[in-house]
């Protein structure tokens, strides 16, 4: 079932910011924490502070709506500032779906990530679109 969802960037505060919505909504986490240091390939090649970072968590807040997060990494040269702190997360039925979206929405985009398969089993890209706004589209890899 397609959903839309807000993702949001941290600098290196993400399970903090994350307790503090799960006290204020009462509600609970979606699926496991996933941590920088368990990406495939890369995690053990990041400082000791940078793989306990958060990589992915997801909490439902009000009316169905999920927030996700993550860290923003020092060591990759990431900082937060507007165009990258908040995300419009789609998550379409479909691959062609998500395809679609995307090149409707892309034209004039910068910082762009075409939709491609990634390790966690879902299609996957982002842009910037020419007013500022970060799309991300995620779509299991079943769809």
């Amino acid at each position: 079932m397609a959903r839309v969802s807000t993702y949001l960037n941290f600098p290196g505060n993400t399970e903090e910011a994350f307790e503090f919505y799960r006290a204020a909504f009462g509600t609970e986490y979606i699926g496991p924490i996933m941590r920088m240091g368990d990406v495939p390939g890369q995690g053990e090649q990041l400082p000791e502070a940078e793989r306990k970072a958060i990589m992915h968590i997801e909490l439902p807040i009000l009316g169905g709506h999920v927030i996700m997060a993550t860290d923003m990494l020092e060591s990759q040269g990431h900082s937060l500032r507007i165009g990258n702190n908040t995300t419009i997360n789609l998550e379409p039925d479909t691959v062609e779906e998500a395809q679609r979206l995307f090149e409707a929405l892309s034209p004039g985009a910068t910082d762009m990530a075409p939709l491609a398969q990634m390790f966690w089993g879902a299609w996957w890209g982002c842009f910037l679109d020419r007013y500022g706004i970060r799309w991300m589209f995620n779509v299991p890899a079943a769809s």
